[in-house]
Parts: C-alpha cells; sequence; structure tokens
C-alpha cells in the first residue's frame, strides 16, 4: 500500500513507519491523521509485521497539527443550525481521537522513535505507543493551552498514567518545554540516545527483539497490558484467565520449551 503522508517499509518482520511532510517539520494535516489510521489498520492486519517503529522524517519527530488545518475547521463544520455545527465538531473530535487510538488497537507493539520536536498532536500520538525512546534534542510539550483551547485527542488521558498527575499537569497548564533529560527521568521516555539515528536504531533493535517472540505471547501481553490500565486487578485477572484458557494450548508454548531445552533458537509462525 502507499501513503501520500507516510513513507512504510517492513524489514525482518517490523514495520519502519516515517511521518513524511519534514518540510512541514511533519506537522498533522487532515490526509496525515487519517493515514495515520490507515497505517496502524494495515499493521494490524499484515501478518509479515510483528512490530512498529514510528518515527519522523526531517528534523522533527511531529510538531502537532496543522494550523492551516486547525484555521479550517470552521469551514469544515459549517451548517445553518447551530446545534447540527457543533454535533459536526464534536464527530470531528471524535475521529481525530480514533485516528490516535488506533496506535492502541494495534495488536502489534509500536515503539516511537522521538527525535526533535513532540509537540501537541506529536505528543498525543507518542503516548498512544507502547513505550517512547528520545534522541538528546527532542522536545516535548503539551501545547493546546498556548492557543486556547484544552487538549482532546489523548494527551489528558493519557499522560498521567505514563509521568504522574503532579507533572501531567504542570505540563499541560503550563505548556512549557520538557526536554530529552527531564523526559527521560520523569519517565515519559524509556531511553536517551545521542541523536536521530541513535534512537531509530535503538527503536529497530527493539522491535526486532520484540519480534523475535511468540507473536500470540506479544499480542496478548499488549491486549492484557491494555486492559488492566482501564479495569480493576479483579476484572483484569479474569480476562487473562479467560485469554490464556484459548493460548495456553498454542504451539508456541511447545516450540519455546523445546527450543529452550535444546539450545536452539526458536522461530514462530506469524
Amino acid at each position: 500500500m502507499q501513503w501520500q503522508t507516510f513513507d512504510v517499509g517492513v524489514e525482518d518482520k517490523v514495520a519502519l513507519v516515517r511521518f513524511n511532510r519534514a518540510d512541514k517539520a511533519n506537522a498533522l494535516n487532515q490526509t496525515m491523521w487519517q493515514e495515520l489510521q490507515s497505517v496502524m489498520e494495515w499493521a494490524d492486519a499484515e501478518p509479515a509485521v510483528r512490530a512498529v517503529v514510528l518515527a519522523g522524517h526531517g528534523k522533527h519527530f511531529c510538531s502537532g497539527i496543522d494550523l492551516s488545518m486547525l484555521m479550517g475547521i470552521q469551514g469544515a463544520i459549517a451548517n445553518e443550525c447551530e446545534g447540527r455545527q457543533r454535533e459536526k465538531l464534536r464527530r470531528l473530535i471524535l475521529q481525530l481521537q480514533d485516528n490516535v487510538s488506533s496506535l492502541e488497537r494495534c495488536r502489534k507493539p509500536v515503539v516511537a522513535a522521538i527525535h526533535g520536536a513532540c509537540l501537541g498532536g506529536g505528543l498525543d500520538i507518542a503516548l498512544a505507543a507502547d513505550f517512547r525512546f528520545a534522541a538528546a534534542d527532542a522536545v516535548f510539550g503539551v501545547r493546546e493551552v498556548d492557543i486556547g483551547m484544552v487538549a482532546d485527542v489523548g494527551t489528558l488521558q493519557r499522560l498521567p498514567g505514563v509521568v504522574g498527575q503532579g507533572v501531567a499537569r504542570e505540563m499541560a497548564l503550563t505548556g512549557r518545554d520538557v526536554a530529552a533529560e527531564e523526559a527521560l527521568r520523569i519517565g515519559l521516555v524509556n531511553r536517551l540516545l545521542p541523536d536521530a539515528d541513535g534512537v531509530l536504531a535503538a527503536a529497530m533493535a527493539s522491535a526486532a527483539l520484540i519480534a523475535s517472540k511468540s507473536p500470540l505471547a506479544v499480542r496478548g501481553s499488549k491486549e492484557m497490558l491494555n486492559y488492566a490500565r482501564d479495569h480493576s486487578v479483579a476484572d483484569s485477572l479474569n480476562h487473562v484467565a479467560t485469554w490464556n484458557a484459548a493460548m495456553l494450548l498454542s504451539e508456541d508454548i511447545q516450540k519455546a520449551a523445546m527450543a529452550s531445552m535444546t539450545r536452539q533458537t526458536v522461530v514462530f509462525r506469524d
């Protein structure tokens, strides 16, 4: 498949997905929002893909929503009836949320490799990834407050679970920049690398390690982690029991056990 705003390739079971509007600092126009979901749905359905690395071409990961798209929203929702106009705006917001949530719905783990700016909508997207690595020049920020709006595409819902309530509230209410070293310290990113090449290499290596594991176990682990985040311990334990009641009979467990005993490298089917 071909996309206008993303560069996509697959190597050794890992899909490298890169924002491809470098001349616009990878700002999110309407096509990019829609294609983000399309790419993630493709990765989810493609058996040859076991993990995804999300990165950006050019100097930045993603600088947020394209201001021309933001300025055009009024025209896009125009209607003589104010009630219908507001309904269209709500549906637009829900659609953008759905675009971002496609990273979570993708059964294959998504690793964000971040360099340069990761602001506004870019941070929304990075937070929907399973985990994040950053280059030394990475800068993070909840910028919506600076343009007079409430962040509405996922940051306020996901950020507290990553960095804690206090840090999340400070970031959201001040809009200040968070540099890479601080991002590592507060747990916003897992690793800090020297530059864009280094962070991409580290993310690809981590994704390759994921891709070498049992696909059923990886997909199940991601589902259980997402479920546990949003449910009680009791509900989550019940859910994983139901999952493993089906999945513990897979051939992957037998292959892994045999490979361990014979000290051979195990190869799982997609």
